[in-house]
């Protein structure tokens, strides 16, 4: 077997290991402007190719192309500058919650559906909508409140099924002492009739 430093071959070429670079399969937003800008600064310099640019920060000619066009001056007496390869703000409606406000309804959400005034415990999207709609006057979707929720940790819950007439102490005497034999019974039995 060879060693991966000597040769990576493909179908057309073949090219040394020293000549790429690891490049991650996602990139933050950070780290895509910090690739940005450190190709504006090398055709800022003057001394690479766009194909020399783009091999050694991991992109396409057309994508060092196009920053290129970026950096050139509006006007005839401009300068060419970095600024407009940097990141911008997301444009949109800035949010109706803000983070401190998210982090009250997560809190209120702690504290249980009974607290907030409905008859049990059980937190629906329906109920989370009214609940917000009460605190903070803001109405959301109960599709987007799912997604919101789920981006800050929450995940649906679905409340197991018990009897009311269910007596606590019958049921661990049973798992304790009949649920063993059956188990037991079971096996001898072979797997197949666990299963079906």
């Amino acid at each position: 077997m060879k060693n991966l430093r000597e040769v990576i071959e493909t179908d057309q070429n073949s090219y040394t290991l020293k000549d790429m670079e690891w490049q991650p399969s996602r990139l933050t937003a950070e780290q895509k402007e910090e690739r940005r800008l450190a190709a504006g600064r090398l055709l800022l310099s003057g001394r690479y190719s766009l194909a020399e640019i783009a091999q050694r920060v991991g992109v396409t000619r057309g994508a060092v192309w196009q920053w290129s066009r970026c950096i050139q001056p509006r006007h005839e007496k401009g300068r060419r500058s970095l600024r407009r390869l940097q990141r911008r703000k997301g444009s949109g409606r800035p949010p109706r919650l803000q983070r401190v406000q998210w982090q009250d309804v997560l809190r209120g959400l702690r504290h249980g559906a009974v607290a907030a005034g409905f008859a049990t415990e059980r937190w629906t999207l329906p109920r989370v909508r009214h609940w917000v709609l009460e605190q903070f006057g803001v109405a959301y979707s109960p599709h987007y409140l799912g997604q919101k929720l789920h981006q800050l940790g929450w995940s649906p819950q679905r409340p197991t099924p018990k009897s009311r007439e269910q007596d606590e102490a019958l049921v661990r005497a049973w798992l304790r002492h009949d649920w063993p034999a059956i188990k037991k019974s079971l096996a001898l039995q072979g797997p197949h009739r666990l299963c079906g």
